[in-house]
């Protein structure tokens, strides 16, 4: 037996039971932590789609391995380029005859009309197959067009060959990161709606077929019901973070009664006790203080409940209708996809620009990426993980003073482009959960700054919806506009915003001061960097000092 007495021995031999009161409150307060934290990775742990939105993740999980254990052969595969043209339509003739003048052309000018040509005509190849994304037995020469550009494995260098046979093709991450082929797949399904583009008005209901008219008021009750489920999920959070806030405040309340119950025998002169000690004593103010709590909480509970029940009402409603209607047959999906296939070919431009290299095939030629800097799933969630550890709140939407983190769709297309953008901030028709959608260049010169402009696009687009018709006055964009016009710049604001969001990130989170002294200021209260970071920098310059000083001060005046 180990001769070192139990700290509460201890402290009762050394007449000192403030001491022991102290132990037990910290031995409690260890057990919430850690019980939070299993909780935590319990729920981190469980399935789930990926088009869930689950408002009880924190962060991005690291990845620990992102290459298969065991290479495929897919590019290996000498049949392969035959199995990718095969079955298709007239469209793969010409891309074959086109692309062999074009490998075996000597000439420059001749080289760059047949370059040209392939554009077209890959595109309307990808056109064809775009449908068939939903098909599991796709063959994989056919899936890796639509995923990679690779239409043919000579094109490729060995190292190359090799490192792309180890990219994996499942989504072990579970997160909203996806490939052209799984994005066409979860359209097909109806998993996920199509792309926001310009609204076109419905057909006026006198000229529509009763068949048609049900479809219409199917689709408008299944509109609906996105919205209500966004304010359901809103409202369940919201209940749930008002009990867990409650739990915690009982437990805390209980903790400080039972150390004040806790009385030590008076030696010599059992069985009488002790009075209070001064640690018991200090907890008559700290009970008083988690009873006004309490009662706010409960009356905020009330409220939250009452909101909830009347969200989880019209949710049901709906759904009742949606269900009396009998089931849809889910004819337009091919038709959903052409539409969003042309909405795919109009985002794979906006990543390239109009200078940029418009090839649409996979070659070595064009391709200078390293192992990590290629537009993989895996290597995206990295540099997003990367990007919220500096940036914790670019993913929440406020909703009633609660924030909601709400990672968007990210669409990986396989071009040469070098910028990301945000397509949509969020649906139209749930702001409060929906996910909004980024897209991001496979084959960027830098995957880190591809990767920054599409989250810098999001950030301003989801500040200025927020905003709404004050945009040029108010929050993060409203800030940024007087800058901008104080200064009399002239351009695009969000390019400016961007720009600056990029030194914000890769200079400013490291000490290296690039930014003017307002657009510091901006960025520091609207997308402040984690405390640590903060306290860091501190130390490293007398400028973040006094951005920190004023940190202080606005705390202090808070309730003023």
């Amino acid at each position: 037996m180990s001769d070192e007495l139990d700290p509460e021995i201890a402290a009762l031999l050394s007449n000192a039971p403030g001491e022991v009161a102290e132990t037990r409150y910290d031995m409690k307060a260890a057990e919430l932590k850690l019980k939070a934290k299993e909780d935590y990775e319990n729920r981190t742990s469980a399935g789930r789609s990926i088009h869930e939105v689950d408002l009880s993740l924190t962060c991005f999980e690291p990845i620990q391995n992102p290459y298969l254990d065991e290479p495929s052969e897919t590019f290996n595969d000498p049949a392969y380029y035959k199995t990718a043209l095969s079955n298709e339509n007239q469209s793969a003739q010409r891309v074959h005859q086109i692309l062999s003048k074009y490998l075996t052309c000597k000439d420059p000018k001749d080289r760059t009309v047949y370059r040209q040509q392939i554009v077209t005509a890959y595109w309307e190849l990808l056109r064809g197959m775009a449908g068939k994304a939903a098909d599991m037995n796709l063959a994989m020469p056919k899936r890796m067009m639509l995923r990679y550009a690779v239409l043919l494995p000579s094109l490729f260098r060995p190292e190359q060959k090799e490192l792309f046979n180890k990219f994996k093709l499942k989504n072990d991450a579970n997160e909203p990161v996806l490939y052209v082929d799984e994005w066409f797949k979860e359209i097909s399904s109806g998993r996920m709606k199509n792309s926001m583009t310009d609204e076109q008005k419905p057909a006026h209901s006198k000229n529509m077929t009763a068949d048609e008219a049900a479809s219409a008021e199917q689709s408008r009750l299944t509109q609906l019901q996105s919205k209500n489920s966004g304010r359901l999920q809103n409202a369940e959070n919201i209940l749930n973070i008002k009990e867990n806030e409650r739990s915690m405040l009982e437990t805390e309340l209980r903790t400080r009664i039972d150390n004040i119950m806790d009385h030590q025998v008076v030696m010599g002169y059992e069985p009488h006790k002790q009075g209070y000690t001064d640690f018991q004593r200090k907890q008559f103010a700290d009970i008083s203080d988690y009873l006004h709590r309490l009662s706010k909480n409960d009356k905020e509970l009330t409220k939250a409940f009452a909101e909830y029940q009347e969200a989880k009402g019209v949710f049901d409603n709906v759904q009742n209708k949606i269900e009396a209607g009998g089931p849809v047959v889910e004819t337009a999906d091919t038709e959903a996809v052409k539409t969003e296939f042309d909405t795919v070919r109009q985002m794979a431009k906006m990543t390239i620009g109009r200078q940029g290299n418009q090839f649409p095939v996979f070659t070595r030629e064009f391709y200078h990426c390293t192992e990590r800097g290629t537009g993989t799933r895996e290597n995206v969630i990295e540099v997003l993980r990367w990007v919220e550890s500096l940036d914790p709140g670019v993913f929440h939407r406020i909703h009633k003073n609660v924030p909601n983190r709400i990672v968007p769709y990210v669409l990986l297309v396989p071009t040469y482009g070098d910028r990301g953008f945000c397509w949509e901030p969020f649906d139209r028709y749930n702001r409060v959960t929906s996910r909004g959608r980024i897209v991001v260049p496979m084959y960027p010169r830098d995957l880190q700054i591809a990767v920054l402009t599409a989250v810098a696009d999001l950030r301003w687009q989801v500040a200025k919806e927020k905003a709404s018709y004050y945009w040029m006055e108010e929050g993060l964009t409203g800030q940024y506009f007087q800058h901008f016009e104080q200064n009399k710049l002239k351009g695009d604001v969000k390019e400016y915003f961007i720009e600056d969001y990029i030194l914000w990130m890769t200079k400013e989170s490291t000490g290296v001061q690039r930014l003017e002294k307002d657009v510091r200021g901006i960025f520091w209260r609207n997308m402040p960097f984690p405390k640590e970071l903060k306290e860091d920098l501190r130390k490293r310059s007398l400028v973040y000092d006094e951005l920190c000083k004023k940190d202080a001060n606005r705390e202090m005046s808070d309730g003023y």
